[in-house]
């Protein structure tokens, strides 16, 4: 092998290298902890046992749920595809998933891959307060914003085709005789990365068709009701796997 080809073989090896270790990360294929537990492991099996649509003001879906399971592209296991046809053209609220468990604290750790630029989706705490996927965005509606309201204090995500995880702290708004006294807080790790710090959020973003509440007093006014975690479809293909909570009591 000559020295030119010597060179090129080298950096395939980098290049190859690099994002098989970088798949391999250590915030990626965590195992859940101690009372938590497995609501998708990539399987329709998984997410017909622990998923339901949330059948909303622009629901337009009908059971059984329509997400496809598919082929990992990047090591060939399963997991499960947004891109509900319901969903098609971005119609949020029409095809959402979200688990058949409601919670108020809670701890989560969801994983997901963009398979296309322009990529878009969602996970909703508590099926209210959105912590946006949206490749190649990263203004206030973009990538891992707590939508609307915080900025990620760091860019974290891995990029198109490739795997990433949110791991995520919530703690439900608290009333006192059926007022609101603290409103909900959030910290969310990203692909290891502290982005949000137990930051407060204010609303329901979207309106009725975005979840609970999104209704209520332009999404201001939070009722004392527990919520399960959901999944948005839009229409586009982004992957999920490995998603598991713990309540935290």
């Amino acid at each position: 092998m000559n020295l030119s080809s010597l060179t090129g073989a080298l950096a395939l090896c980098l290049l190859t290298c690099t994002t098989t270790l970088a798949q391999k990360a250590e915030y990626l294929g965590t195992k859940p902890p101690k009372g938590a537990k497995v609501y998708l492991d990539g399987t329709k099996e998984s997410l017909h046992k622990n998923w339901k649509y949330w059948e909303g003001p622009r629901f337009s879906s009908e059971m059984p749920i329509k997400w496809p399971e598919v082929t990992d592209p990047v090591d060939g296991k399963k997991a499960i595809s947004a891109n509900d046809p319901a969903g098609a053209g971005g119609k949020y609220g029409a095809a959402d998933i979200v688990t058949k468990d409601e919670f108020r604290d809670f701890e989560a750790h969801v994983e997901f891959l963009v398979l296309n630029e322009k990529g878009n989706s969602g996970v909703y705490l508590q099926n209210r307060y959105e912590i946006q996927i949206l490749d190649g965005d990263y203004g206030l509606h973009g990538m891992a914003a707590v939508i609307n309201e915080h900025l990620p204090t760091q860019k974290a995500y891995n990029g198109v085709g490739k795997w990433n995880a949110y791991d995520i702290q919530f703690r439900a708004a608290r009333f006192e005789n059926g007022k609101l006294t603290e409103k909900a807080r959030v910290t969310v790790f990203f692909n290891g990365v502290k982005i949000h710090d137990n930051v407060e959020i204010q609303q329901v973003w979207g309106g009725p068709n975005s979840g609970i509440d999104g209704g209520n007093d332009g999404g201001k006014g939070i009722t004392d009701t527990p919520g399960g975690l959901k999944l948005q479809a839009e229409g586009h293909d982004v992957l999920y796997r490995n998603i598991w909570i713990k309540e935290v009591k």
